[in-house]
């Protein structure tokens, strides 16, 4: 999956700081700085940005689900705020967001 920096600064920073890493120039600890001082971090979803995505894209709950290899159950416990999604979930979410289903079909 492709990374999404902060800025194109901040691109060609992390790109230089990974080959120094993948060179053994610097240690994996301060790689992990650099991801988090580069890279974006996903922002979590309300319940109802959720169910908004789902409706736009005019699929039911079951389908939806499916979409994201995760059970009805889940996803309506998302859109009631039960439960909130988390890595792969939520990124898949915020593709679909700014995307559309049809991003990971």
């Amino acid at each position: 999956m492709a990374k999404n920096y902060k800025s194109e600064a901040m691109a060609a920073i992390h790109e230089t700081m990974e080959g120094l890493y993948e060179s053994g120039a610097i240690d994996k600890q301060t790689m992990r700085d650099f991801d988090e001082a580069c890279l974006t971090t996903l922002q979590p979803l309300a319940p109802e940005e959720i169910r908004a995505i789902r409706e736009r894209e005019h699929l039911s709950q079951p389908v939806f689900a499916r979409y994201l290899n995760v059970s009805k159950g889940l996803v309506s416990d998302w859109e009631r705020g039960v439960k909130k999604p988390g890595g792969p979930a939520l990124k898949l979410l915020t593709v679909i967001q700014k995307k559309g289903v049809r991003a990971i079909a």
